[in-house]
């Protein structure tokens, strides 16, 4: 059996669209419209996106925030690999690549910016990475997708679309930037 284009395993099968690439910029038009609502403005505001998918989404939503308050908001990129505590299922060796967020962090209200939100752990490692950079004021989770199945106690304040996955059933996001294509998918293992 073989596997639908873009999968990253030969034993997932596409099972369905969630969102097409209109209904992802729709999402985020309505997600940096409560960015900006529940933080009052922008004064103070930082979106760092967790590398990989997490900073296309943020490098967008800096941009439709700046749309909507005519201010430049700080955008920054967070490289967890070595903060994850599941680094044994990543692989013998984890490439380590330089983290500069390139913004500011200490005392600032702070969005880490993710493609899915599923176990937790990749917001656990997150926040470890942050917090090495500096002390925020605050810290909020902003998610495209949010799966369920959480193994840690944390929760998203903005999430773009809440999808309810089996076990076996995989999100796979899709960015222009990131994967020549855009869409969400949900993947199956076989």
């Amino acid at each position: 059996m073989g596997t639908s284009p873009g999968t990253r395993e030969f034993n997932l099968r596409e099972k369905a669209q969630i969102m097409s690439g209109s209904e992802i910029e729709r999402t985020l038009v309505r997600v940096a419209h409560e960015i900006v609502e529940k933080n009052g403005g922008t004064e103070g505001l930082t979106l760092i996106g967790i590398r990989r998918r997490g900073v296309p989404l943020a490098q967008r939503l800096g941009s439709l925030i700046e749309r909507i308050e005519k201010t430049p908001v700080p955008v920054g990129t967070l490289d967890i690999t070595l903060y994850r505590d599941d680094l044994s299922t990543v692989g013998p060796k984890p490439l380590v690549q330089k983290t500069d967020l390139g913004v500011p962090v200490s005392d600032r209200n702070v969005i880490l910016c993710d493609d899915v939100l599923y176990t937790g752990r990749t917001t656990r490692a997150a926040l470890d990475a942050l917090f090495d950079h500096g002390r925020p004021r605050r810290v909020q989770l902003c998610v495209l997708i949010d799966r369920g199945w959480r193994e840690l106690p944390i929760e998203a304040s903005y999430i773009g679309r809440t999808v309810q996955t089996t076990d076996r059933e995989i999100i796979e996001v899709k960015f222009r930037e990131t994967d020549n294509a855009e869409k969400v998918l949900m993947v199956e293992r076989l």
